[in-house]
């Protein structure tokens, strides 16, 4: 198995520090508004990543964080008139919600910034006491990059070009422009914490650091994220935590490519930004997580509407095969050549675009094999299509559930089963002009019908 490591920008063989466990780590949401299609790729592709792991036997201990204290969040709180707790607690249900949509699974350790207090200014401190970080006269606590020789080996950016077009704000006391706060004095009225430097909060580097060596030791095997965070925030907690540990931080750095809008890159600014719960109105949620899981995961994804049709139409075909069939018993299916390239492809850096041609070449055989009379071939090939697609948490409803889901039709499944049945009395009484007229109606309406020797099913555009 061979994973793509940003800190050595190759491929390689993944090994784990203990036997067949796996510790992960992935930064999560700054929970001041609703999830966006940017933090669903990055939740959907290490969901993948989560549970083929597990697929190949490893025990996966998975901690996502949530970030629960920041700038953003205490400015929204201020914004809204609303107490900050209540705030975030609104979005972190919100998200569990997106989350579950999804399908995608929970974490095994979802850490929240304001309960690691005790722990962030117990690293803060070991830092200044190894001469790595320093507190200001203004109530601040810096960490000083050139303090480690090894700053910007995962950005393999370098420190003088940092410094070249770099400045110190005025007001900021640090003692270098490349130096990152650990701790921030508490401004007035501002939530904080007693510190030994004063009332505060922590800075939002250190939180992941703190936290994450807490669950999971000082070295673990892999740390996720999306693009946007390889620097600063990764790069700021491999320097504050290899200082404050002595050991190696982690093992395999991973990140999950970005999102573009037509091909632009996805922006309030440019008005092309979309939350999950938007997108949701309009797509089905497997439909969505088909159109993220399609793509490998280093890769930039581009939404439009014509993509998400596509995935829709796509993920149609696979459910299309499972229709009307009961799979076999998983203990009645041994693994099969479908099985071994399926692992082929997601053992190769997790590329699900291959795993995906998998499903769709296990998909044709089901086809072929009910159109040649072989029901019991069938049977087990559906069962090797449902256990694959579970891997990517795909094809888990009952197909009648997912062609029959109401995304906002007019037409409740009532109301479409009492059509079928008038139209099937006027084909009956010969009167095909009726029987065509409600046929073009239901279609008009985003309702298909598949006619067959078995009679009418249908399902929702």
């Amino acid at each position: 198995m061979r994973i793509y490591n940003t800190l050595t920008q190759q491929k390689e063989e993944f090994k784990t520090i203990e036997p067949g466990k796996v510790r992960m780590y992935v930064c999560g949401m700054t929970v001041y508004d609703y999830c966006h299609l940017g933090h669903a790729r990055v939740l959907v592709a290490f969901d993948v990543i989560t549970r083929y792991l597990r697929h190949r036997g490893y025990d996966v201990h998975y901690v996502r964080n949530i970030t629960d204290i920041d700038d953003k969040i205490l400015r929204r709180a201020d914004e809204n008139g609303e107490v900050y707790t209540d705030l975030t607690g609104r979005m972190i249900h919100a998200m569990h919600e997106d989350e579950a949509r999804l399908g995608v699974l929970a974490p095994n350790d979802e850490p929240r910034a304001t309960a690691y207090i005790d722990d962030i200014i117990a690293m803060i401190q070991t830092l200044i006491s190894g001469g790595h970080a320093y507190a200001a006269d203004n109530g601040d606590v810096y960490f000083a990059v050139d303090s480690f020789p090894d700053y910007g080996k995962l950005s393999k950016k370098k420190l003088e070009d940092l410094l070249a077009g770099a400045r110190v704000d005025v007001q900021e006391a640090k003692r270098s422009p490349a130096d990152f706060a650990l701790w921030k004095a508490a401004k007035p009225g501002e939530v904080s914490w007693q510190s030994p430097w004063g009332e505060g909060r922590p800075g939002w580097h250190i939180e992941c650091s703190a936290m994450s060596t807490k669950c999971l030791g000082d070295t673990f095997d892999i740390h996720g994220g999306g693009p946007d965070l390889l620097f600063p925030h990764h790069e700021n907690e491999i320097a504050q935590s290899e200082c404050a540990t002595g050991h190696k931080f982690v093992h395999t750095w991973m990140h999950a490519g970005a999102i573009r809008v037509n091909k632009e890159k996805m922006s309030k600014s440019l008005g092309n930004f979309f939350t999950i719960r938007e997108i949701l109105e309009k797509y089905p949620a497997e439909v969505v997580r088909y159109f993220l899981v399609s793509s490998h995961y280093r890769s930039q994804v581009d939404y439009s509407e014509d993509n998400l049709a596509e995935a829709g139409r796509t993920l149609t075909k696979l459910y299309h095969a499972l229709r009307g069939i009961t799979p076999a018993k998983e203990a009645d299916v041994p693994e099969s050549d479908h099985d071994r390239r399926f692992a082929e492809a997601m053992d190769d850096d997790f590329n699900t675009a291959g795993a995906i041609a998998v499903l769709h070449a296990v998909a044709n055989d089901i086809n072929h094999q009910r159109r040649g009379g072989d029901e019991e071939a069938a049977k087990r090939s559906a069962a090797v299509l449902v256990r694959l697609g579970a891997v990517l948490g795909l094809l888990q409803q009952d197909p009648e559930a997912f062609f029959q889901a109401d995304t906002g039709s007019e037409l409740t499944a009532e109301d479409i089963e009492a059509m079928i049945q008038a139209r099937a009395d006027a084909r009956k009484g010969k009167d095909f002009a009726e029987a065509d007229r409600i046929r073009d109606e239901l279609l008009d309406k985003g309702i298909i019908l598949d006619d067959s020797r078995e009679g009418t099913t249908w399902r929702r555009a």
